[in-house]
């Protein structure tokens, strides 16, 4: 679980752009409008990812997406908590503890990506932008508090398509989310995004509890 609780707080804090031994390259506006745009119209997505944490620790899982506001992190056994947004709250279960905390999604990292509108600007913005690892690169901040930390997102060139992103908090806590076997466009069944408690101790799941 302590693995999942460092995502958590990656996700909760605004967080240090991925670090790369290749040549780097700066990028003009028209690669960084071509990534807001991708991301905007990314209205629904799937994906195997591992998540890589400031240890080396990794957790492999399925990703899904539905903008706006839900999104699913589901962990392969025999991880057994996951992270959910139903649109209003993001939910976190641990499953050791048999229990879940929750957070606004508006209060977190996740509503920059999850909100109807994705924009690079307004409460965010480009602190830089490069070309390096074969990836182009965009660090993006706050507006508002800069100083706090940043999310960088990584795009492939061909295809053009998000391949991991990585948040830094400002204890220095670094997660990386990895994406492989990318989807989108699909319809997913809206129950991938309700929270349900696992524990039926009455028989039934109890729904957003």
């Amino acid at each position: 679980m302590k693995y999942v609780m460092q995502f958590i707080v990656c996700l909760v804090v605004m967080a240090v752009p991925l670090v790369s031994v290749a040549a780097e390259k700066q990028v003009d506006t028209k690669a960084i409008d071509r990534a807001e745009k991708y991301l905007q119209d990314m209205k629904t997505a799937q994906a195997r990812f591992v998540q890589t944490t400031h240890n080396g620790a990794q957790l492999v899982g399925t990703f899904y997406l539905q903008r706006p506001g839900k999104l699913r992190f589901e962990y392969d056994p025999p991880m057994e908590d996951f992270i959910v947004a139903d649109g209003v709250f993001i939910y976190f279960y641990d499953a050791v503890l048999e229990e879940q905390t929750n957070a606004p999604i508006q209060s977190t990292l996740a509503n920059f990506f999850l909100r109807k509108n994705f924009s690079f600007d307004g409460d965010l913005m480009v602190k830089d932008a490069k070309y390096a690892g074969g990836l182009l690169q965009i660090r993006v901040v706050q507006a508002d508090d800069q100083d706090a930390g940043s999310i960088t997102f990584a795009f492939s060139e061909k295809p053009f398509e998000l391949k991991k992103w990585r948040v830094v908090d400002g204890q220095g806590m670094i997660t990386e989310i990895e994406l492989f076997y990318l989807k989108t466009g699909m319809k997913h069944d809206s129950d991938l995004f309700v929270y349900v408690n696992p524990n039926k101790k009455d028989g039934k799941p109890r729904y957003n509890d």
